[in-house]
């Protein structure tokens, strides 16, 4: 593999967000009649898969965070980096601070979901399409999820499933962008 920093930011978001989807599954076989559309994601955070959970809520957030530096070294978007770097802070508080903190934990999920989103939609700039509409439109599924979880309204989706709806659509978002980054060397984004 040719180094370059396109490469290497893509490749911290992209085992970044599948070390964050696999740790959340296998912290939920781990969790006693843990139900996907009754239980939070945060309830991972506690019990017997709570190890498991934080170490990789806490691992998604610093390596996306290191991921910041090569990022802002490809596309020079402070706006961008600011709104990832939001997102990973915010993720290594939810794992350093597990939901039997109270607003602690709240305020980083919070911070995580929002800028999450967010981060999805900006980077619409910094692809092509078609990705670069599924972008939008996963951070956009993220925050009309986030709105609606926190008015209570579950779709019937439960408030796991729904909750599920805020952080999936972005931990997607990161496992295609990281991809993307991957498969476009700083030679073919010259030419």
């Amino acid at each position: 593999m040719e180094y370059d920093d396109r490469k290497v930011a893509g490749a911290l978001l992209f085992i970044a967000s599948v070390q964050c989807v696999l740790g959340i599954i296998i912290a939920e076989t781990l969790y006693p009649d843990y139900s996907t559309a009754e239980n939070y994601i945060s309830d991972l955070g506690v019990g017997p898969s709570a190890l498991i959970f934080n170490s990789s809520v806490f691992l998604l957030g610093i390596i996306a965070v290191v991921g910041i530096y090569f990022i802002q070294r490809v596309f020079g978007s402070r706006l961008f980096s600011i709104l990832l770097a939001l997102t990973g802070v915010g993720a290594m508080g939810v794992g350093l601070f597990p939901e039997t903190f109270g607003i602690l934990h709240t305020i980083p999920s919070l911070i995580t979901f929002l800028f999450g989103g967010l981060s999805a939609i900006m980077s619409y700039k910094l692809m092509k399409p078609p990705l670069s509409y599924f972008s939008v439109l996963l951070g956009a599924t993220s925050l009309v999820a986030l709105v609606l979880f926190g008015s209570g309204t579950y779709l019937g989706l439960g408030k796991g499933g729904m909750e599920r709806m805020i952080a999936y659509p972005t931990l997607l978002w990161a496992v295609g962008f990281g991809g993307y980054l991957i498969g476009h060397s700083e030679e073919k984004a010259t030419k």
